[in-house]
């Protein structure tokens, strides 16, 4: 099998598991965001789940192929399956990927630290996010790593509900990669 069709083969089972456990329509739900919205995906439904979250790091290692960084990280608690996937599974190739999360707050005794795990001044990282509603999550995670000391080389989401995260992170400079949108998981064309 090329690998042009393995890795439509592995967004292929990722999206019909998406939709099996992280997909309900026809509810109403207030988001991360404050907004209402009639669907909700409960992604770590995906990223917890054994074969959801080894189709999530095998792609996003895909995606991260070309780019030159040094770690995986991310807000949490969205990202926190997510890099801990792509960490353990960069161990078996020829660019392991240490991880780390952004707090909600700074740890409030010890080393007060914002962001936890293997981070160091100077690394050029992945920001990662299970959902993106606006971006303000995947915003607040890019900023803290920049007042670490960090550069932020690309921003990447599980899925992206087009609702304006892609504008603003983009407004901010940030390069913005989704696995997937609302409209593959609702099976709406793209207009």
């Amino acid at each position: 099998m090329n690998e042009k069709t393995l890795r439509e083969e592995l967004r292929e089972n990722l999206i019909k598991i998406i939709k099996e456990k992280s997909l309900s329509t026809n509810v109403t739900r207030v988001l991360t965001s404050g907004r209402t919205s009639t669907y909700y995906i409960d992604a770590k439904m995906t990223t917890l789940d054994p074969v959801g979250s080894s189709l999530v790091g095998q792609i996003i290692l895909d995606i991260l192929k070309p780019f030159e960084i040094d770690a995986i990280g991310g807000y949490t608690l969205g990202a926190d399956p997510i890099v801990s996937v792509v960490a353990a599974l960069s161990a078996e190739t020829d660019r392991p990927l240490p991880a780390f999360i952004v707090r909600k707050e700074p740890k409030k005794h010890g080393e007060r630290k914002m962001i936890e795990g293997p981070f160091k001044k100077g690394w050029k990282v992945a920001v990662v996010d299970d959902v993106v509603t606006t971006g303000g999550s995947t915003l607040k995670a890019c900023r803290a790593v920049e007042e670490e000391g960090g550069e932020v080389v690309l921003a990447l989401t599980l899925v992206d509900r087009l609702e304006g995260g892609r504008e603003n992170l983009e407004k901010e400079g940030y390069k913005f990669v989704s696995l997937f949108t609302r409209n593959d998981l609702l099976d709406i064309s793209e207009e």
